[in-house]
């Protein structure tokens, strides 16, 4: 295991770390947070933007947070992180699997002495963490982001789905809570026999993702006017986010757009194996590559619809980004959009599954612009009561309550 972090700035090593808090402290006494996870950034996914801002979050709030990860390409010194070797994910260029290396973990937690470990991630890693937590009675959380099993069909390996449906549970039911985005996954993972899963909410950076980014020079580059259309899809381009019926509702507001003598354009911001079968399809379509910070708001904000027809999210960060910068949102009503989107007031929904009545909603969407704007107006206001500091506040009330336990 490799430590990015530990030394002062004049080279002298770090003050050895104090010993545990006692149980029955004060609510407001920081905890010794020990957050093992398989991502993080720079790695582009909704799981590793999601943790760096529980991490940002905690240490705001005064909480000692200590990062267990995978090495990455051109890693860069960060403090009290240390890095663990990993292999390629297939299908997945970019992110690593840590390698199960408990016994470094274990040294790692007798060094540091945490109040509790959390796994954000289900790999031999979180296992590893799992074990060397349990070994030495530490208290331990973990996090629920992402439905593995529902993307074994996808790459043909749905005789894989029980066992990996197995590998999960039996990880979270070592645990003394899972934190899971939405009350619907919750009772879900109740019903399987997990204990204890506690729905946090997931946040947005509404000051980031804003309809003030709206940029006329990108849109002149991807060839449009102000009046003409464009319609955005951002996240994995990848089988298990559905695209197939982006693809259908765009051709059907492409062909209605044709018919008022309009331009419509479809943008695709992100990457993944899908990308190619994408490009030779639609050779006349934007295809921006992976963006981040201002420059993915400027996208969001720049575009005018947005199309979000994944099955497989747990939450859908993509979604809140999209609603706060102020996109009329066509999405199925589950996950994020089933407890944010107020029908036909904040965006719209349809049934899940139901890919003619997406289309159809997306058509519709397309051709009112007055809608759109409505639309979009009110799903900006309506996420500003989400964002992150209130979700920290509900991470940070789980995991002390579990350490105190």
């Amino acid at each position: 295991m490799r430590r990015e972090a530990g030394v002062s700035a004049s080279g002298c090593v770090a003050p050895s770390p104090p010993a545990p808090l006692p149980a029955g402290e004060g609510r407001n006494t920081p905890l010794r947070i020990l957050l093992v996870t398989e991502t993080y950034p720079p790695e582009i996914n909704g799981v590793a933007m999601t943790t760096e801002r529980m991490v940002r979050g905690l240490r705001a709030r005064g909480h000692w947070v200590g990062l267990v990860r995978p090495g990455q390409r051109h890693d860069t010194a960060a403090p009290d992180t240390w890095t663990v070797p990993g292999l390629p994910i297939p299908n997945y260029p970019g992110l690593r699997l840590g390698l199960p290396a408990w016994r470094r973990l274990g040294r790692l937690m007798d060094q540091q002495r945490p109040d509790l470990v959390h796994v954000v991630t289900e790999g031999p890693l979180g296992w590893a963490a799992v074990h060397a937590a349990r070994a030495r009675k530490l208290p331990l959380t973990s996090g629920y982001h992402t439905h593995f099993a529902q993307y074994s069909g996808h790459y043909g390996l749905n005789w894989l789905m029980p066992w990996v449906t197995g590998w999960l549970d039996a990880l979270h039911r070592r645990c003394q809570a899972t934190l899971v985005p939405t009350p619907e996954l919750a009772g879900e993972l109740t019903a399987r026999g997990i204990p204890n899963v506690r729905a946090v909410g997931r946040g947005v950076d509404t000051r980031l993702f804003h309809p003030a980014r709206r940029d006329r020079a990108l849109r002149r580059r991807w060839a449009l006017a102000d009046g003409d259309l464009v319609c955005l899809y951002v996240g994995r381009l990848a089988p298990e986010k559905n695209l197939q019926v982006v693809e259908q509702a765009f051709a059907a507001i492409a062909a209605g757009i044709d018919a008022n003598k309009r331009r419509a354009r479809m943008v695709w911001v992100g990457d993944g194996p899908s990308l190619a079968r994408l490009r030779a399809a639609h050779p006349d379509h934007v295809f921006a590559g992976p963006r981040g910070g201002e420059d993915l708001a400027a996208h969001y904000a720049s575009a005018d619809l947005f199309l979000f027809g994944s099955l497989s999210e747990t939450w859908g960060n993509v979604l809140t980004e999209a609603l706060a910068s102020g996109l009329g949102v066509v999405a199925y009503r589950r996950a994020a959009a089933e407890i944010l989107i107020r029908e036909g007031e904040n965006g719209i929904t349809v049934p899940v599954g139901d890919a003619p009545a997406f289309v159809s909603a997306a058509v519709a969407l397309a051709g009112d612009a007055l809608l759109r704007q409505r639309l979009g107006q009110r799903a900006s206001e309506s996420m500003r009561a989400h964002g992150w500091e209130a979700i920290v506040e509900r991470f940070e009330a789980v995991l002390r309550e579990v350490a105190r336990s």
